[in-house]
């Protein structure tokens, strides 16, 4: 690490979240350079772990070093102060999580492809799919289809490697799958879309009007990002067990309880979902309050970041 340091000699040093390497912390401070840490957050096992202790001392340590520390919540905030974070350095700048921007795919045949498919179709999809929620929301599909045949479930495991296992579960139980790897067309028969690629979930995002959001049904599950699908204007839906993305769902149903829907299981998703297919105006007002609170939410977060940093540590390091 002293080599890495010595041979690039870096003015500052930017973490996200709360990858917190001794070697590099050390290091960076011998040398003087200026650390930030960002979005910063410890889960509660990680708590439980630095407040041992054997470790305290060491985490109060690396703490120590850092000229900023921008928590994600209160919640975290004292978390930090509880580890003997220098009061001083935490400070607030928002959720970088936030700061999804417009971008333009080189290549955008085979998500414009796969949209004309979808254009005469009931679409909902279930992104960052944990093993195990797939059953959730296969029971929640074979309900719905029996009421909307036209539907279409698109389905996005958290790890794109599993698709091909559930496809093969799902076929074995007599479901149509269409695996997106394969470029299989949805023909008449098929309404199970599985994504099982890389990189696309934003533009498959624009793809739905309603995202449910996984890694949430399960105790011992903690979320995942729901910013990407506000963003792109879905009603979005997740379970209770959100754990590092609690503060986004208060942020946003606190602008505007529409603009994101927690739902405990199979029968309240179900229910929710088929509230939504049956009324076209609630599903607009939910899809409108999550774009609406996202907005308000990211507008200012980059900027905010940027102020924080330049007070605490580039001014200083220039």
């Amino acid at each position: 690490m002293d080599a890495f340091l010595g041979y690039w000699k870096p003015n500052w040093i930017v973490i996200m979240e709360s990858e917190l390497w001794p070697n590099l912390i050390i290091g960076a401070s011998k040398c003087g350079i200026g650390l930030a840490l960002l979005n910063a957050r410890l889960s509660a096992k990680s708590f439980r772990h630095w407040s041992r202790p054997v470790l305290f001392p060491l985490i109060s340590l690396l703490l120590s070093k850092f000229s900023l520390i921008a928590p994600l919540s209160s919640v975290q905030a004292i978390h930090f102060q509880l580890l003997q974070a220098p009061p001083f350095s935490i400070k607030f700048s928002g959720d970088l999580k936030y700061a999804v921007d417009e971008y333009e795919q080189k290549d955008t045949r085979h998500i414009e492809y796969l949209q004309k498919q979808l254009s005469q179709k009931q679409v909902w999809m279930a992104a960052s799919i944990h093993r195990g929620e797939e059953e959730i929301i296969m029971g929640v599909h074979n309900v719905l289809v029996q009421t909307h045949p036209d539907i279409v479930t698109i389905i996005v495991p958290r790890h794109p490697q599993h698709g091909q296992e559930i496809a093969e579960e799902l076929q074995k139980g007599g479901q149509n799958v269409a695996l997106r790897s394969q470029h299989k067309e949805l023909i008449p028969g098929i309404s199970i879309y599985l994504v099982d690629t890389l990189g696309e979930l934003r533009q498959l995002y624009k793809l739905t009007p309603i995202a449910v959001i996984g890694g949430s049904f399960f105790p011992g599950l903690a979320g995942h990002n729901i910013s990407e699908a506000a963003a792109a204007g879905c009603a979005v839906l997740t379970g209770h067990h959100v754990g590092h993305f609690s503060h986004m769902v208060r942020e946003m149903q606190q602008l505007n309880p529409l603009s994101v829907m927690q739902v405990s299981g199979k029968l309240e998703l179900e229910k929710v979902l088929m509230e939504l297919f049956a009324d076209a105006k609630i599903l607009e007002s939910r899809q409108k309050a999550a774009k609406e609170a996202f907005h308000a939410l990211s507008s200012a977060v980059v900027s905010s970041a940027w102020d924080v940093l330049n007070f605490h540590l580039l001014r200083n390091k220039c």
